[in-house]
């Protein structure tokens, strides 16, 4: 039987190596010589700062001995919130997440400790070590996966928020398991969620689930909403937890995702119904700045898509004042660019409008699309990498089928390339199929880019899944 070696043994080896006193190490690394001496006798535990005090002194990498520290202090003792807590913290501040892996795995058997690892989980994920912070909500979630909780909805939406990436079929996954606790979650947390689904699966083109999470989100926000204008409750309800943006702006939000799902399913009119809705907020009753603020963004994304109904309609004739919009407003907000440059490209291949005048005018912003910074809200964090891809491919169609096929076919395989990382099948294949009929275009290097990146892709498919997927 193989024996766990201890933190004592190698401080008692490096002492005698090293010819060193219980009372020198002590003032070597800062600790009385008294806790020194018991924790190498073995009458003495140790805190994780007395533990990165000794570990610095051996001049070890910090975080040296945690593996041993759970072993030793966590697994062997009765688990103790005081000595594991910090030791949690400081974990995540030294990216130790094997360490974490452990601790949670020892103790939560016990549902005691849930209610203090998820102030914990809270106030990682606040600090923004989701890493670390996920771990915990995942043993939170594991244990407690039979209480009809709201501790644990807030759990599982944690882990939702934090797992939202580039791979588009694991969001799907995600999204579809988070749905389900929606509703256990706080009222107001209820509004926020739906807002999150809603936007992943508006990335994802899953009207259906965008229309019934709008909706949903629609009716809770106008409940909300009349209550806390409600004289006799407004008192009551100064102190309560609020959202994250103003409650009315989720009733005109609603408004938007509706707009965004007729607009995807080619019925401009209705999406214009919807989208001067929420251009006409005059039902507001808050006159502060903020609210003030977010009136004017609305009336102002209502009167880009407005112009961009028309335009995908098939009235063409409002694309130079789309295209003034877009010089106008991207003054403020540079990251709408793309989705409304977007729009154009969409038009000019579904019309066939020659947009070259305005490719030129924006070429600096369209060279910078791919260096666009990273967001943490879900919305742009999803929508962006998918606009971007979807971007490529408008670009890639526009330029091959006016004969430009250096640029046509640079566009296709930086569209193909974000496909696969978004793990987006659809954009992979229509990106295949434009370049297989147009590859007689390409020269032998450009051919052979495409059929590598094909191949990998196939290969990669075949070795995830044990077969080819409907790219092959």
């Amino acid at each position: 039987m193989e024996i766990t070696p201890t933190i004592r043994a190698e401080l008692d080896r490096y002492l005698k190596q090293e010819g060193l006193s219980i009372a020198q190490f002590g003032n070597l690394s800062g600790i009385n010589r008294g806790i020194v001496s018991g924790i190498v006798t073995g009458n003495k535990s140790m805190s994780v700062n007395q533990l990165d005090r000794i570990t610095e002194a051996m001049g070890l990498p910090e975080g040296y001995f945690y593996d041993l520290f759970v072993e030793n202090y966590i697994i062997d003792f009765p688990p103790n919130m005081r000595r594991i807590e910090p030791f949690l913290y400081r974990s995540a501040e030294l990216n130790k997440l094997d360490a974490i892996r452990r601790v949670m795995g020892a103790i939560m058997d016990n549902l005691l400790y849930s209610l203090k690892l998820f102030d914990i989980a809270e106030a990682l994920f606040a600090q923004g070590r989701h890493a670390a912070a996920l771990l915990l909500y995942e043993g939170i979630a594991e244990a407690e996966k039979y209480q009809h909780s709201e501790r644990l909805a807030v759990c599982q939406y944690r882990i939702f928020t934090i797992q939202i990436g580039d791979d588009q079929s694991r969001n799907l996954r995600g999204s579809a398991i988070f749905e389900a606790f929606v509703e256990r979650l706080d009222e107001i947390d209820q509004l926020d969620a739906l807002k999150d689904l809603a936007n992943v699966y508006r990335s994802l083109r899953k009207w259906d689930k965008v229309d019934e999470m709008a909706r949903k989100m629609r009716g809770k926000a106008e409940v909300q909403y009349s209550m806390k204008h409600q004289q006799k409750n407004r008192k009551n309800r100064e102190h309560e937890k609020g959202t994250r943006g103003p409650l009315f702006g989720y009733i005109a939000y609603a408004d938007l995702l509706c707009a965004s799902v007729c607009e995807a399913q080619g019925d401009y009119q209705q999406a214009l119904q919807y989208t001067y809705a929420y251009a006409d907020l005059d039902w507001v009753k808050e006159t502060d700045e903020d609210t003030k603020h977010w009136v004017n963004l609305f009336k102002d994304w209502a009167e880009g898509n407005t112009y961009v109904n028309k335009l995908l309609s098939g009235d063409t004739s409002v694309l130079p004042e789309y295209v003034e919009y877009i010089v106008v407003t991207s003054i403020a907000r540079n990251n709408e660019k793309l989705s409304k440059l977007l729009n154009v490209m969409i038009a000019a291949n579904r019309y066939g409008i020659d947009v070259d005048d305005v490719l030129l005018r924006f070429e600096t912003d369209i060279n910078s699309f791919s260096h666009l910074p990273a967001s943490t809200d879900i919305y742009t964090q999803q929508v962006i990498p998918d606009y971007f891809a979807w971007f490529g491919y408008e670009m890639a169609h526009y330029y091959l089928h006016r004969s430009v096929y250096n640029d046509g076919f640079k566009y296709l395989m930086n569209a193909m390339v974000k496909a696969n990382i978004l793990n987006n099948e659809t954009y992979f294949i229509n990106c295949m199929g434009l370049f297989l009929h147009f590859q007689d275009y390409a020269v032998p290097e450009t051919k052979a880019g495409f059929f590598n990146l094909i191949e990998k892709v196939w290969l990669s498919n075949v070795k995830k899944n044990g077969t080819a997927n409907r790219c092959e």
